[in-house]
């Protein structure tokens, strides 16, 4: 079996496509994957399956809160091998974070989960919006972002849909969260 995380878009924001954890749980579980538990009412579910084949497992969670909730979203999948991949392997270094945390009005650092790598043309477009105050490192799948002065007020923030990639954002702290959700479970 595989420790997965699914990530939700867009859910429980600003009032709009709201879902219960409860309810959403019981979907993950009526859809017959083991050990489901959410993690803060964002959107974010970790779960085992036997399912291998990742865009498979993705469009049927997908299809299943559209039927159950009437919500479209995309659902951005990774395991809990890949989560630990993307704490240990962060591009920024500690003084840059530190730099950051002084002059940062909120939370400072952010990843963006991609569906896909992004392509360079993507890159391209959003390198635009990189400035002193937001800047930005891809590896992968993953867009790691300083925002110097805060994630509302940031153009590259808004701007990330250039990559023309969909994708979900999440801070640093319930990235942690979540790797640290995905080894007890693997333990």
């Amino acid at each position: 079996m595989t420790v997965y995380i699914a990530l939700l878009r867009g859910v429980n924001v600003g009032g709009h496509n709201k879902i219960k954890m409860a309810e959403l749980k019981r979907t993950f579980e009526w859809m017959g994957l083991d050990r489901v538990q959410t993690y803060i009412q964002s959107g974010n579910v970790l779960f085992e399956s036997e399912e291998e084949d990742e865009d498979t497992l993705r469009r049927r969670l997908e299809r299943e809160i559209g039927k159950v909730f009437g919500i479209s979203t995309t659902v951005v999948l990774r395991t809990a091998r890949e989560f630990e991949r993307i704490v240990e392997n962060c591009p920024f270094t500690k003084e840059e974070l530190l730099e950051a945390e002084a002059s940062s009005e909120g939370e400072r650092l952010y990843v963006s989960l991609l569906l896909k790598a992004p392509s360079q043309e993507g890159i391209e477009r959003l390198s635009a919006f990189k400035s002193e105050r937001d800047e930005y490192r891809i590896q992968g799948r993953e867009v790691y972002l300083i925002f110097r002065h805060g994630v509302r007020n940031s153009k590259l923030a808004v701007n990330l849909d250039k990559l023309d990639v969909p994708s979900t954002m999440r801070n640093w702290n319930t990235i942690n969260k979540l790797a640290a959700l995905a080894r007890e479970m693997e333990a």
